[in-house]
């Protein structure tokens, strides 16, 4: 057995005294694992950093077994990903994402998603935004998306500011004021036809409504723990978005 496809690297452990097994992020082929010979050699240490893009071959005797990667640098960007606190935090927290999902099962978009974010996780005032997005996909990808284009109640697609906790969709204000103070608010950077990027205030509601359904669906039924990592960029990026004024969306 034997295929090539594009790679991120998101996590590495060692093998024996001079290999690696390198977990990585594939275009079609989804999250994978393969031994990498010589993997902690001075030439592959650089290319085996998380967030590093690589063209990568895989072959195994039967499809079921680990295999073996024969690993190619294409953008290799590690060394900007240690500049900032987001950037840091934000690969790793990316990473324990993609580990919800099932080994080998493709999800092309998010592929593309990581690729995109993570050549913006060095300006922290637009990583968070970008994270935030990436949670909502990868709930989606698990079977547990929100639903935020319409009011669960009344059908309207205007004036939504909340979401119920249970179904994941959104209220309008004026069918959700009645039971405010049991509802998460919905960032108004995640509306349809948002005129603004988010804003400190918004962006700390927004980690607050995907933390809340990765808790409810995905950590807590299966006995999980939220990542570290989540947390401190969490505090990274809103930290950031303090010290900027307001931005107006591109």
């Amino acid at each position: 057995m034997q295929w090539q496809d594009e790679a991120i690297i998101i996590g590495v452990k060692r093998h024996g005294e001079t290999s690696v097994i390198a977990e990585v992020m594939t275009r079609t082929r989804g999250r994978h694992l393969g031994l990498v010979r010589g993997g902690r050699s001075r030439a592959m240490q650089p290319v085996l950093q998380a967030g590093n893009r690589v063209e990568a071959v895989w072959r195994a005797r039967l499809d079921e077994h680990l295999g073996e990667f024969k690993l190619e640098p294409v953008r290799l960007r590690a060394a900007k990903l240690i500049e900032t606190a987001t950037a840091v935090y934000g690969v790793q927290a990316m990473g324990a994402l993609l580990r919800l999902l099932p080994e080998r099962d493709p999800h092309p978009h998010l592929f593309e998603a990581l690729d995109v974010i993570l050549e913006a996780l060095d300006d922290p005032a637009d990583a968070g935004e970008l994270f935030v997005r990436f949670e909502l996909a990868v709930l989606n990808d698990l079977g547990f998306g929100l639903d935020l284009t319409e009011c669960a109640a009344t059908g309207r697609r205007d004036s939504l500011v909340y979401v119920s906790p249970k179904s994941g969709r959104a209220v309008s204000k004026d069918a959700g004021a009645p039971y405010a103070d049991r509802m998460l608010a919905l960032p108004d950077f995640l509306t349809e036809g948002a005129a603004r990027a988010a804003d400190r205030d918004g962006m700390a509601a927004a980690f607050r409504l995907t933390g809340h359904f990765l808790h409810r669906h995905v950590y807590e039924p299966r006995g999980l723990t939220e990542n570290a990592a989540r947390d401190g960029f969490v505090q990274a990026a809103l930290k950031a978005l303090s010290q900027k004024p307001d931005r107006q969306a591109g």
